[in-house]
């Protein structure tokens, strides 16, 4: 029987500026294209901790203070695997909630078994540090503080650096989400106080989806592996230090070692392009797109205090079929956007990440949203 054709998706590169995946490198995809190592390959061991070390420099965690490692999963693992290290039956978390992967933090450390006290703000809006100070305060002994860093679903940026300053001096672990933040926004671990942050591959970092980048400081991982709860095995990060850090290496799992090279590729041309230039090229794609956007009459989602670059959410404007507009987007000029979670109002979320952060491709995505509001299509009822 003849084997049928690669679908024309398969063949056809399309330009990927919705929430993630962002289009790779041409330097990621020839190293994803490697010839494989195994994973107990001699030569894959210095690759692992060289890819270790960068992934320290590009969190800007500071020599010494914990570990950093790519997980050989997605985003979600890396949230989940810090809940798991961290939390215990009984302990209370404190989590701030703006969109729906607040709201999916919260969840997990409740399947933990921690006493979740959410603070909530609206879609678009940036959960208050005064807020979670106050809380802090009334639940001394709480196990940890968890925030979304770069809100994925509404584009909003949470003042990190402030509620790391703030919290100095407590035994509360501080948990971050740097899923869309880590490579195009200003991140500090050590300097900011961050205990535990996770992010991915696809998006700033310009790498296939398929690892999560996490980062914990000493003081959380002793108390993770003096913690070494029976339920846990793959998240585990005390096996996983005796794979990536500790010599001679344990087997642990089976990593990809093509992912491992997109990653080093990754790290490397971050930290060859500087994280600060990196962090202005990403604030002045974004700006642009945004301001072309306003104006254009249409309204962004994020309160403008609080703005992501990277991530513009746009408010679907009344009587156009926000869904027929992404889908003639990929179809008529093979440009993905993102629409709208679960929960939320009626939006197209626009990233320009990584590689695609420039002013050149903003503009070629609004040159293709023109054309195709021209003639958009009404919203039906």
């Amino acid at each position: 029987m003849p084997t049928k054709a690669a679908p024309q998706a398969i063949l056809e590169p399309r330009l990927l500026c919705g929430p993630g995946p962002a289009n790779a490198s041409p330097g990621v995809m020839e190293a994803l294209a490697r010839p494989p190592l195994g994973h107990l390959d001699p030569d894959i061991f210095p690759i692992l901790l060289e890819t270790a070390q960068m992934l320290g420099a590009v969190y800007l965690r500071d020599e010494g203070d914990g570990m950093s490692i790519p997980l050989s999963s997605t985003g979600t693992s890396g949230m989940e695997t810090g809940m798991a290290a961290l939390l215990e039956p009984g302990d209370t978390a404190i989590v701030g909630v703006n969109g729906y992967f607040g709201r999916r933090l919260a969840e997990i450390a409740r399947r933990y078994g921690a006493n979740v006290i959410a603070i909530e703000a609206d879609w678009g809006e940036a959960v208050s540090n005064e807020k979670i100070l106050a809380e802090l305060d009334a639940n001394p002994g709480t196990r940890l503080v968890a925030v979304v860093h770069a809100e994925t679903s509404t584009g909003v940026r949470h003042d990190l650096a402030e509620l790391g300053e703030a919290m100095k001096g407590r035994e509360t672990f501080l948990v971050a989400d740097c899923v869309t933040s880590l490579g195009g926004s200003e991140l500090r671990l050590s300097d900011w106080g961050v205990d535990y942050a996770y992010s991915c591959s696809q998006k700033c970092l310009g790498m296939s989806s398929g690892m999560s980048p996490i980062s914990i400081s000493q003081r959380a991982l002793d108390h993770a592996k003096a913690a070494s709860p029976d339920y846990n095995f793959y998240m585990d990060l005390a096996l996983l230090e005796d794979y990536w850090i500790n010599r001679p290496p344990t087997y642990h799992h089976t990593l990809a070692s093509p992912m491992l090279f997109g990653m080093h590729e990754a790290l490397r041309e971050v930290l060859d392009e500087g994280l600060e230039a990196r962090w202005a090229r990403h604030a002045q794609a974004g700006g642009h797109l945004q301001e072309q956007i306003r104006e254009r009459g249409m309204t962004l989602v994020a309160d403008p205090d609080h703005q992501l670059a990277q991530l513009t959410a746009v408010h679907v404007p009344e009587g156009i079929d926000g869904k027929e507009v992404q889908l003639r987007m990929l179809r008529e000029h093979g440009i993905e956007i993102g629409g709208g979670l679960p929960g939320a109002p009626a939006m197209w979320r626009i990233g320009l990440m990584g590689t695609n952060a420039s002013v050149e491709t903003a503009d070629r995505v609004l040159e293709a949203l023109d054309a195709v509001l021209a003639d958009a299509p009404v919203a039906a009822g």
